[in-house]
């Protein structure tokens, strides 16, 4: 596999790419140490921009390597790491995060029906390619290209070096996840089909306090939300928001035991591991805001949410007691609150979730690419396709009127 002096190889492990390369592709645009509040250098200008100009600890090589040492993403549970490289002179000048998978657990882009039709046809679904981060529905860069490279032709040949990577490993598609718009317009232009959804994201207008947003809000919601805040912590529930050196073993361990009492209900098994938790808590601590919650001296409930320099990505959420309201106050009023604080843009509440619109977190859409290689199979996806795409304008369009924001002739503040 190659495009002109780009040479495409696949690794089985992130380990086997240097941090220092992975990282220069994955978030060019944060200072050398790494920290998400380091100075931010000029972002390379190309079509590619906008995916460069922040921070996203996803993609950053710390995150990928917890995933795979914690063998939390490992061929054992079904996500055989397969990363695309592109060399040009001997250099990295790309990466594509990718995983050969034998299931589509864990992914948040829900291919089931296709997998069932394309089976019962008399085909072979499984195994296929995932570029995206593990078990994580957070957009973000896909297709990772160094700066200074010649971003058309990188990010061609890694396009092409997909479509091989599909061919040489016999699998049947090639899922390009949670990418960004501009990369699923350029895939899209490379032969992928294109499939968008809706996630529900709050955004920061220039908000000086929590009751500065509730001031945007009609009456009815800001006093929903007011009631839901002092409901949840009616029974000596106190709340601790911690990162950096808080995130202690012992905290780790509390945090774990509620992700796998909720997520065993949730999703029957969790996805990551214990040690996952120890190796990002010693890696990104400073990316990290864990928001407990504490009741009689021990902790009850918390979420766990990553900082990107621009975005607060809200990922998971466990708890051992259950009360009123907790899970909004912790999930979603504290991350607000956090954001408006460190003066973030957008918080991102993860998938699904129709009830996090009365909170203030609106729809927007995410995108993704996918490549079939059955032509019997494209045609049909394709045409499925348009018609979703169709669906979820129309619902994102309905539900932002639906939003809890005042409009001209709302009541005053209340």
């Amino acid at each position: 596999m190659s495009s002109s002096e780009i040479s495409l190889a696949a690794v089985g492990s992130v380990s086997e790419i240097p941090a220092g390369d992975w990282d220069a592709c994955a978030n060019p645009a944060v200072a050398p140490s790494g920290a998400p509040g380091g100075a931010i250098s000029a972002p390379p200008q190309n079509s590619f921009s906008s995916s460069k100009e922040t921070y996203n600890p996803f993609v950053s090589h710390a995150f990928f390597l917890a995933l795979e040492e914690s063998n939390s993403a490992c061929s054992r549970t079904g996500w055989g790491p397969r990363h695309l490289i592109a060399r040009q002179n001997g250099a990295i000048v790309g990466l594509v995060p990718c995983y050969l998978k034998s299931h589509s657990q864990g992914e948040y882009v829900f291919d089931h029906g296709w997998a069932n039709a394309y089976e019962s046809a008399g085909g072979r679904y499984y195994p296929k390619l995932l570029a995206s981060v593990p078990f994580t529905p957070a957009t973000g860069p896909r297709l990772l290209i160094c700066p200074g490279s010649d971003q058309a032709a990188v990010c061609a040949a890694l396009a092409g070096g997909l479509v091989g990577l599909c061919d040489a490993t016999r699998t049947s598609s090639v899922h390009v996840t949670f990418a960004r718009k501009e990369e699923w317009t350029f895939l899209a232009e490379n032969g992928f089909l294109q499939r968008t959804d809706q996630q529900f994201h709050w955004q920061n207008n220039g908000y000086s306090s929590f009751e500065d947003f509730l001031a945007s809000l009609n009456s009815r919601h800001r006093k929903a939300i007011r009631r839901e805040r002092r409901d949840a912590l009616a029974n000596g529930i106190t709340i601790h928001v911690l990162t950096g050196s808080d995130l202690t073993e012992e905290i780790w361990d509390a945090f774990f035991q509620f992700y796998m009492e909720t997520g065993s209900r949730k999703w029957g098994r969790p996805y990551l591991t214990r040690p996952f938790y120890s190796l990002i808590g010693e890696n990104m601590g400073r990316d990290i805001a864990l928001i407990m919650a504490r009741r009689n001296g021990r902790w009850i409930a918390g979420a766990i949410n990553f900082i990107g320099s621009d975005t607060l990505f809200g990922r998971h959420w466990g708890a051992i007691e259950h009360h009123p309201f907790l899970h909004f106050e912790v999930c979603y009023y504290q991350a607000i609150d956090f954001a408006i604080h460190r003066r973030l843009k957008t918080v991102e509440a993860g998938a699904q979730g129709e009830h996090k619109i009365a909170r203030g977190y609106l729809p927007q859409t995410t995108y993704s690419a996918h490549y079939i290689a059955d032509p019997g199979l494209r045609r049909a996806v394709g045409d499925y396709l348009n018609r979703e795409r169709q669906y979820v304008a129309a619902a994102a369009s309905e539900l932002t009127e639906a939003g809890p924001f005042r409009k001209t002739g709302d009541d005053g503040v209340s």
